[in-house]
């Protein structure tokens, strides 16, 4: 849940659907608004108001858009509970126009789940007349690229198509408690890396006697070229102390070097201790919160 913080442009018109299945023109204006507001959100907030997968579902008509140009939900399931991601134009804010939406999906759904990036008061405010509670917290962290990381570690090489069975295997069991990252299919895949800011120079992995033991996934933005996100990084559990995430952290420094960025960006999760002092002795630290909150049980 968010108010998107900068201004921009949508398509313009009304009500984008009514619950029901979309045709594909509706479908396709939906998409372009949810877009449209994304890309502003991210030009002001450093983090856009839909995550990847509501995007490529949306896309996939697997979600639906709620809403119109001035105030917009995608509304799919995650682990078998609703979930919705809202933003308003900014020249609407102010105006009770993110609330509204909230609360009429509120009757909709009965309960539900929403992403709030970024942990704005707006949607704290939101959530509190909701009596939506607190359930999950995503961290951002920042850190300067640092010098000398010119190759990959020995043994690591960029994806290959033929990678993408074994890809898949490594993430399901690495990111088997996660609830997005784990469930990631071929579809999946083959959606984000047709997305125009994947390469796959930028996907790299590690391989091991059996398949792959790790890997890392750089995420580049042209509209912020100093910033490259690692978008995932999984470890192999049966490689785990075997220092295989500071390898992987080390390809995905170099290859934002070779992307000519200065500063990493990444998720993680508030919870993952492992993991987060993984990134806080390659000098990460905090960026913004993501909060993830829930109405009913």
């Amino acid at each position: 849940m968010r108010d998107a913080g900068v201004s921009g442009q949508v398509p313009a018109g009304g009500e984008i659907t009514d619950g029901e299945p979309a045709g594909d023109r509706e479908a396709a204006r939906a998409i372009a608004i949810a877009e449209a507001l994304g890309a502003a959100c991210a030009a002001a907030d450093g983090a856009p108001p839909f995550n990847d997968q509501a995007l490529v579902e949306l896309r996939r008509g697997e979600r639906r858009a709620v809403g119109d140009d001035t105030a917009l939900a995608v509304v799919g399931k995650a682990d078998g509970r609703p979930e919705v991601e809202l933003a308003v134009h900014p020249e609407h804010r102010g105006r009770g126009l993110g609330g509204a939406l909230a609360a009429r999906l509120a009757d909709e759904l009965g309960g539900l789940d929403a992403w709030a990036h970024g942990d704005h008061p707006g949607s704290r405010a939101i959530a509190a007349r909701l009596g939506m509670a607190r359930v999950r917290t995503l961290l951002q962290l920042r850190a300067p690229v640092p010098a000398g990381l010119d190759r990959l570690p020995d043994g690591a090489r960029a994806f290959e198509p033929a990678d993408a069975s074994a890809l898949l295997e490594l993430n399901a069991a690495a990111f088997a408690d996660h609830p997005e990252q784990g469930r990631m299919s071929a579809d999946d895949l083959a959606a984000r890396r047709a997305e125009p800011w994947h390469d796959d120079a930028n996907l790299v992995v590690l391989p091991g006697e059996a398949g792959l033991d790790g890997f890392a996934w750089v995420k580049a933005d042209a509209a912020q070229p100093d910033v490259a996100e690692l978008y995932v990084l999984g470890v192999s559990p049966e490689r785990q102390g075997a220092g295989i995430g500071r390898r992987m952290l080390e390809a995905a420094f170099a290859r934002m070097r070779a992307l000519g960025a200065t500063t990493a960006h990444l998720y993680v999760e508030g919870d993952n201790e492992p993991a987060l002092a993984l990134y806080r002795r390659a000098g990460f630290a905090q960026w913004a919160i993501d909060v993830r909150w829930r109405l009913g049980d």
